[in-house]
């Protein structure tokens, strides 16, 4: 597959997860979205018997999501790029 165009959108949403999940529900037409100022939260795992945490950002369906490794909760990404899953 040869793509002619790509589509970027950026939006910085101060860490608001409301505002990244409806970017990532409405912004369908592009292909490649980058979230500035993320939140990057940690919950416990209601399926992992160890109780470890999860850590990260939202997730959808249709996005594949591309980010550093952080080494701590308290070093989060300041940006998080999410691919259209038709590119894949």
């Amino acid at each position: 597959m040869i793509i002619k165009e790509i589509k970027i959108f950026l939006q910085n949403v101060c860490k608001n997860n409301l505002l990244t999940n409806t970017i990532l529900e409405v912004q369908k037409e592009f292909d490649i979205i980058f979230i500035q100022k993320p939140l990057w939260s940690s919950i416990l795992s209601l399926s992992n018997k160890k109780e470890e945490k999860l850590v990260g950002v939202p997730n959808h369906p249709n996005w594949i999501i591309f980010s550093r490794n952080t080494s701590s909760d308290h070093d989060s990404p300041r940006v998080i790029s999410y691919i259209n899953v038709r590119l894949s």
